[in-house]
C-alpha cells in the first residue's frame, strides 16, 4: 500500500546488488522442536520510538504459538537498501528481510542466491498464506518458475495520484477530481502561487518522477509503453510523453510553483503544500491525512496498472543462510494469516497505541506518534483492522480495485540481466547525476537530456536495450 508512501510518494530508485553473494549453498535448520529461537527481522521505514514494547507483546504471543521470538530492526527509507546490500554480501546472520521491486531489489537477490526457496513450504508451512493471497501476487513473484519471497496481500495495481490540501481544495473551490495530467495542473498552480505566498503550489523532493504510461523494467529508465502491446523496448526519456511533461514541469519551475530545492530535497512535512504526487490505492487518503495530520483528497493520474513491479511492491524473504528456516516459515505464515499477531505489528499494542469502536474497527491514540510504521510493508493487509474513519467495506473496496487493474503488456516478463550486468551497474550513476535535475524542472531539458542520453550511451544502454529486446521478444513466443 503504498505506504502511506511517504505523502513524496516517489518510487525510490533500486539500487543493484554488486559483488558476490557470501555462502550461497543451502543452509542447515539449527531448529530443535522444543527450542525457541529468536528470529531477527529486517524491516524498512523509519526506526520507531515504541518498537520494543510492541516487540514485547509480539514475542509473548509468538512464543506461545510457533516457539519463536523475533527482533525487529528497522532500517530507514533512504538507507535500506544499501545496508542490506553491506549485510548480504558480507554473509550477516538474519532471519527475514523486507524486500521488493524498489528497495533491496527482490529479482537481483534471487538470482544471486540470497533468498531462501519456498514453493516447497506451499503444501507445509506456509500453506495457509499461500491460500490466503491472491494469486496474481504469487504469479508476479515467480523467478524462473520459483519462489523466494511472500507477498503482501495488498492493492495489486500501481495508481500514480495527485494530493491536493483539503483546506485550498475547498478555499478556492478546486475540482480536483477533474485534475489527472501534470498540464490540467497548471491554473490551480497559478491561483496559489498568487493568493497563497507561504504555500508550495506543487511540492516535490529529490526522488519525483514526471508521470509517464510506461512501465519501467530496469531502475526508472528502461521499459515498454502501457498503452500499446508492440512490447517495444524504449528509455523512458525518448518518449514523446516524458519530454513533453519535462517541458512541462520546466515550466512550472521558472514560473515558481516548485520549490526551489526540488532535486535536492527529502521530504519535510512541516512544509505548507497544495498539491504533490504520490502513489495511491483505496481510501488512501485517511491514511495519508492520518500521517500528515491533516486532510487531503486525491484524483487519479492515469488508469491503474498491474506490473512486474506492483506484484513485487512489498514482500518478505528468508535468508537462504538462515540458521532457522522452519521456524522463520511459521513466523511467515503466522504474520499473514493470524489476525492478532498482524494488528499488533501494524497498529501497535491495544489500549496504547490505539482503542476498539467495534470488532474489527479502531480508533488511532496520541501514542500511535511513537509507532507509525508502514502498513503495506508488514504483510497481509487484507486482515488488519479499520480505522474508525474508514468504510466497514474498504477491503472489499481493494479487492475491486484489484479485480479492475488492468496487466501491463510486459506482465510475468523476467530480465535475465546477467548479459549485461557491467552495463546495467553504471544506469544508476547516470540517473542520480541528472534525474532530480531533469525531473524537478531545475535545469532546461533541450540542454540536459542530450547530456544526459549521451552518457547512457556511453554507459551501454543500447546494449541493454538490445538485450532486453531479445529476451522479450523469447517471451512474447510464450505469451498466450
Amino acid at each position: 500500500m503504498l505506504k502511506f508512501k511517504k505523502i513524496t510518494a516517489l518510487i525510490l530508485g533500486t539500487v543493484m546488488i554488486s559483488g558476490a553473494i557470501i555462502g550461497c549453498g543451502k543452509s542447515a535448520s539449527s531448529d530443535k522442536k522444543d527450542e525457541v529461537v529468536n528470529l531477527t527481522w529486517y524491516t524498512i521505514g523509519q526506526p520507531q520510538k515504541d518498537t520494543e514494547k510492541v516487540q514485547e507483546e509480539i514475542n509473548k504471543y509468538t512464543k506461545e504459538k510457533i516457539g519463536a521470538t523475533v527482533t525487529i530492526k528497522s532500517i530507514d527509507w533512504g538507507d535500506y537498501t544499501k545496508k542490506m546490500q553491506v549485510l548480504t554480501n558480507s554473509g550477516e546472520d538474519y532471519d527475514i528481510a523486507f524486500t521488493c521491486s524498489w528497495a533491496n531489489d527482490y529479482l537481483q537477490n534471487a538470482r544471486k542466491g540470497a533468498f531462501l526457496e519456498l514453493d516447497d513450504a506451499f503444501k507445509n508451512e506456509l500453506k495457509d498464506t499461500y491460500e490466503a493471497i491472491d494469486k496474481r501476487f504469487w504469479d508476479g513473484a515467480k523467478i524462473d518458475g520459483k519462489t523466494y519471497a511472500v507477498p503482501t496481500n495488498k492493492e495489486l495495481g500501481i495508481a500514480p495520484s495527485w494530493v491536493f490540501t483539503k483546506e485550498y481544495v475547498d478555499k478556492y473551490n478546486i475540482p480536483y477530481k477533474d485534475i489527472h495530467t501534470l498540464q490540467d495542473l497548471e491554473p490551480w498552480l497559478k491561483i496559489i502561487k498568487e493568493k497563497e505566498p507561504d504555500v508550495v503550489p506543487f511540492y516535490i523532493i529529490k526522488d519525483y518522477a514526471a508521470p509517464a504510461t510506461f512501465d519501467p523494467l530496469i531502475e526508472k529508465l528502461i521499459g515498454v509503453s502501457l498503452q500499446n502491446n508492440d512490447l517495444k523496448i524504449e528509455n523512458i526519456f525518448d518518449t514523446k510523453e516524458m519530454k513533453d511533461n519535462l517541458d512541462t514541469m520546466r515550466k512550472y519551475y521558472k514560473a515558481g510553483y516548485i520549490n526551489k530545492d526540488a532535486a535536492t530535497a527529502k521530504d519535510d512535512r512541516t512544509i505548507k503544500r497544495f498539491v504533490t504526487k504520490a502513489d495511491g490505492q483505496p481510501y488512501a487518503d485517511v491514511m495519508w491525512s492520518k500521517d500528515l495530520r491533516y486532510p487531503v483528497v486525491s484524483s487519479p493520474i492515469m488508469d491503474v496498472y498491474v506490473t512486474n513491479l506492483s506484484t513485487t511492491g512489498s514482500m518478505q524473504a528468508i535468508n537462504k543462510n538462515s540458521k532457522h528456516p522452519e521456524q522463520a516459515k511459521k513466523f511467515l505464515n503466522l504474520l499473514n494469516t493470524d489476525k492478532k499477531l498482524r494488528n499488533l505489528v501494524n497498529y501497535g499494542i491495544e489500549g496504547t497505541h490505539y482503542t476498539k469502536v467495534a470488532d474489527n474497527k479502531i480508533k488511532i491514540t496520541p501514542e500511535q506518534k511513537n509507532y507509525s510504521v508502514p502498513y503495506f510493508a508488514l504483510g497481509n493487509l487484507f486482515i488488519t483492522y479499520t480505522l474508525d474513519n474508514e468504510p466497514d467495506t474498504k477491503w472489499d473496496e481493494f479487492k475491486k480495485f484489484n479485480d479492475e487493474s488492468k496487466p501491463s503488456p510486459a506482465l510475468g516478463f523476467k530480465f535475465n540481466s546477467d548479459p549485461v550486468s557491467t552495463e546495467i551497474a553504471g544506469l544508476k550513476n547516470v540517473l542520480d547525476e541528472f534525474g532530480p535535475a531533469i525531473y524537478s524542472g531545475s535545469v532546461e531539458p533541450s540542454e540536459y537530456l542530450p547530456k544526459l542520453n549521451d552518457k547512457l550511451k556511453a554507459t551501454g544502454i543500447d546494449k541493454i536495450k538490445a538485450e532486453m529486446q531479445k529476451q522479450m521478444d523469447e517471451w512474447k513466443k510464450t505469451k498466450k
